[in-house]
């Protein structure tokens, strides 16, 4: 249990009684320590007096974490969009919302070594905005950094997936998606510069191409159709970072 841990302070309650959430038999009674390691325990269990649980800790790398600190964050393109809008105006104004969600996801296998990323993106054009969020999760392969997709989890869709309303879920339930072929990063200098080619059906083509540096995020998404470019645009879109 907790007792002789280092001082702490309680995440919404660790009183008996008290949880942050859930169904009566999976509300899980949590502390928060200084440290930023949390542990927790459901309401059951602590009826049968099980010790408060630690989660697996997390294994993030020297060369994941200089990644993500690149990747993370919230972004916009709007000194681009502006530049563009006399030019194309079909241009997007976009932004990207970056956030790790480890902290979300229960039941990571000990040591886990990766790191799940909500995107959340909107795009703006002609008067109207769509989202576009996505799971990601990135891991060390090499000398690179590999991103797989995953399945928006069940219960969300595009208009209902964000960091904000993400609740807990089970490691078990995510699901890599079949249709991207995953990426792969490598530094170029002050730079992460990588992307993939992947075909959601033989003849629907999806190329993404990405940089991530200390400037910002250049990012390529294009859709050919037999052949024929149905979505993307001449020139990446450069995200500058605003949080």
């Amino acid at each position: 249990d907790v007792k002789g841990e280092a001082a702490f302070f309680p995440l919404y309650s660790a009183r008996p009684g008290d949880y942050n959430g859930g169904t009566p038999n999976r509300r899980f009674e949590t502390i928060l320590f200084k440290s930023g390691i949390g542990i927790w325990r459901t309401a059951a269990e602590r009826e049968r007096g099980r010790p408060l649980l630690r989660p697996p800790p997390e294994r993030k790398t020297p060369m994941l974490e200089e990644f993500l600190s690149l990747l993370c964050g919230r972004f916009n393109n709007a000194a681009q969009a502006a530049e563009q809008k006399a030019l194309d105006p079909n241009f997007p104004l976009a932004a990207h919302c970056n956030t790790a969600c480890n902290d979300k996801i229960a039941h990571l296998p000990a040591g886990f070594a990766g790191v799940f990323v909500v995107e959340e993106s909107t795009y703006t054009a002609n008067g109207k905005t769509h989202a576009s969020p996505h799971l990601f999760l990135f891991t060390e392969e090499g000398d690179g950094i590999r991103l797989t997709s995953y399945e928006i989890p069940a219960g969300y869709d595009k208009d209902t997936f964000t960091y904000a309303a993400m609740g807990r879920v089970e490691y078990a339930d995510l699901v890599p998606s079949k249709k991207f072929t995953p990426a792969l990063y490598r530094r170029e200098g002050n730079a992460w510069v990588g992307g993939s080619t992947s075909w959601f059906t033989p003849v629907l083509k999806f190329t993404l191409w990405e940089r991530f540096s200390p400037d910002g995020l250049e990012v390529s998404e294009t859709m050919e159709l037999n052949g024929k470019r149905t979505f993307g645009f001449d020139q990446p879109l450069l995200y500058r970072r605003i949080d």
